[in-house]
């Protein structure tokens, strides 16, 4: 958060410092583990401070597990690269966002669209992109509509052609807050002139449903509640999906350069402090440690990312569907 940001913050009420206060222990069940634990420090902290520890969130994702464990060892080695302890604490994206806001973190892994959130609220920055071995575009990745392997839709030639082919059908989204599983695709119907915004679905399918999570929606499909869904590429594989339910589907059309998961750091992280976080978490990539990395997400590799030019693809779809970041 910037300076003028603080400034602010320092002369709010004591309303909003009980609630930052109580952030921490409360706030979207989040967790802490810290090398040198100090947590009534008050809030926020003067830049001076921000040399002395650093707090980064692990937000918490479907596919991870024992992620606290996991992010402690991260922050440990961290901790070693830098020279100040390293806090570990566990969120979702939301209270990753929050944290930033209210100066109780420094860094945060988000994905796309609360990192513009995180650049709203706390003038946070992604400055690294994470790589898996299933997106298609390394640190970019495809928004997928699957079908029933046995359909009798087809992909056309074009975009609209193939869409075109869902008027009346059955559709399965993934939750409305999803980038792939909502945003994209319903960006891409507004882009081809089928639907005016997110709102307004009701006149081209026939029906409209939302799974909660990839799993679900793919499951849809399977079962025959839905004629298509729209997920993250990924999601045709494990844990998402079994390979024998996998090869009851097949991909109907594909949206690619959906903007990869990143690292955003706060902008009152000094300069030299923020090149010496991005250089140390580049060191994950090396061999003796990508293990303790992949661990998290099951990602590869961090990749240096132009926060502009990376988010821009999520901007443009959040502004063709009608919806804030």
């Amino acid at each position: 958060m910037s300076v003028s940001k603080k400034g602010l913050l320092l002369g709010a009420s004591g309303t909003f410092a009980a609630l930052t206060g109580l952030f921490v222990s409360t706030l979207g069940g989040m967790q802490a583990t810290v090398a040198n634990p100090n947590l009534n420090q008050p809030a926020p902290r003067l830049l001076a401070q921000k040399l002395k520890t650093l707090t980064i969130v692990f937000p918490s994702r479907s596919d991870s597990t024992d992620l606290q464990t996991k992010a402690n060892a991260v922050g440990s080695f961290l901790s070693k690269e830098l020279g100040i302890p390293v806090k570990a604490q566990i969120g979702d994206d939301t209270a990753a966002v929050e944290a930033l806001r209210a100066n109780r973190a420094d860094v945060a892994f988000l994905s796309s669209r609360p990192a513009l959130k995180a650049e709203q609220l706390a003038n946070a920055r992604m400055y690294l992109a994470e790589v898996r071995a299933n997106y298609s575009g390394r640190f970019t990745y495809d928004s997928i509509f699957v079908v029933p392997a046995n359909s009798q839709l087809k992909s056309k030639t074009t975009p609209k052609g193939t869409l075109e082919q869902l008027r009346g059908k059955k559709m399965a989204f993934t939750s409305p807050t999803s980038g792939s599983g909502f945003i994209f695709p319903v960006g891409e119907l507004v882009k081809q002139g089928f639907v005016p915004n997110k709102d307004r679905m009701d006149g081209f399918f026939g029906q409209i449903t939302y799974g909660g999570n990839y799993s679900k929606a793919l499951d849809a499909v399977v079962r025959g509640q839905a004629d298509v869904a729209v997920v993250s590429e990924y999601a045709l594989f494990p844990p998402y999906i079994s390979a024998e339910d996998r090869s009851k589907l097949r991909v109907l059309h594909k949206i690619s350069g959906v903007p990869a998961h990143g690292i955003a750091i706060d902008d009152d992280v000094p300069v030299v402090m923020r090149e010496k976080i991005i250089n140390a978490l580049l060191k994950l990539n090396k061999p003796e440690n990508n293990a303790m990395f992949k661990s998290l997400y099951n990602s590869t590799e961090l990749v240096r990312v132009d926060h502009n030019r990376h988010l821009r693809p999520v901007r443009e779809a959040l502004k063709n569907v009608g919806m804030e970041p």
